[in-house]
């Protein structure tokens, strides 16, 4: 692995964790960079136009799983390197493995449950693996790692509603909206208003564990909080502008410009005094029995 690679890759693939990763310092933000770094190839695997992309996912859990060092994927090699040096609990990436291998077939989200638990899958298990590398040491931190994770994934669902039709998933629950993603896709003037009000009630859902996720950055050693707080910050501001816009989904991907993440970095300073910190709310986590850095019921 060439040492800069994985910060080339998440430069280029996630400008936003880029740009908070930098508040990092050089050991740990190339060592997010190279968490990113799988996470990236895996979730371009999973939508990507190869015949035997769900073959080679399952290889990949499959190697995560066993860790036969036989036959194993250069990647795999590299992430579980990573996995030894930072006490990552493998078992999160065997679930976001399972989250890619969701999105394989037919991607009809049911309800809000299916939709909370596809959101930790994907992003919740990252947050996992992301707590681990800062070496955060309270027990709860985990928790509202979780926390930011769903919330990023909530918004990257929010903003990418047009995008993920066209290529026929749907993760906006049926019980909130039960078109199909062909439909969706065709931005019919009649389905405007209630495709908007269902991305808007994503970001609603969001914004609760974003919420939370603010509460336990004073659970991240302070060396690493800025970067954090900053990340929130950033992600956030992806679903405040679209909302401020009218959740006009049909326009695209909103994107948040340089000038305002300076902005919001300055702003994310106020974050990251010390103060005493409220217990984590469990009800976050009712869908999430039996997961990694689930808070039990």
């Amino acid at each position: 692995m060439i040492q800069n690679e994985p910060k080339q890759v998440l430069k280029k693939y996630g400008s936003s964790f880029y740009w908070a990763s930098q508040f990092l310092g050089k050991t740990l933000s190339q060592k997010v960079a190279r968490l990113y770094k799988f996470c990236r190839y895996v979730d371009n695997l999973a939508d990507s136009n190869n015949p035997n992309r769900e073959l080679l996912l399952n290889n990949i859990k499959d190697h995560l799983v066993n860790k036969d060092e036989k036959n194993q994927p250069e990647v795999v090699k590299e992430f579980l390197d990573l996995v030894s040096e930072c006490s990552i609990p493998v078992h999160a990436a065997e679930e976001l493995m399972e989250g890619m291998l969701s999105d394989q077939g037919s991607v009809r989200i049911a309800d809000e449950k299916e939709l909370l638990r596809y959101c930790h899958a994907v992003a919740g298990t990252v947050g996992v693996m992301v707590q681990s590398i800062l070496n955060c040491s309270e027990r709860q931190s985990v928790y509202f790692a979780v926390d930011l994770g769903v919330a990023m994934q909530l918004t990257n669902i929010a903003r990418d509603v047009l995008e993920d039709a066209q290529i026929g998933r749907r993760y906006i629950p049926s019980t909130w909206l039960d078109n199909e993603p062909e439909r969706i896709a065709q931005k019919n003037l009649s389905d405007k208003e209630a495709i908007s009000n269902a991305t808007a009630k994503l970001f609603s859902l969001a914004e609760k564990y974003y919420e939370s996720a603010s509460k336990g950055i004073y659970y991240i050693p302070m060396r690493s909080r800025i970067a954090i707080a900053i990340a929130l910050k950033l992600y956030r501001q992806i679903g405040v502008k679209l909302v401020q816009n009218g959740t006009q989904w049909w326009k695209g991907r909103t994107i948040v410009s340089n000038k305002k993440k300076m902005l919001l970095s300055i702003i994310s300073l106020n974050c990251i005094v010390p103060k005493k910190v409220p217990l984590h709310e469990k009800k976050l986590h009712k869908y999430f029995q039996g997961l990694s850095g689930a808070n039990e019921l």
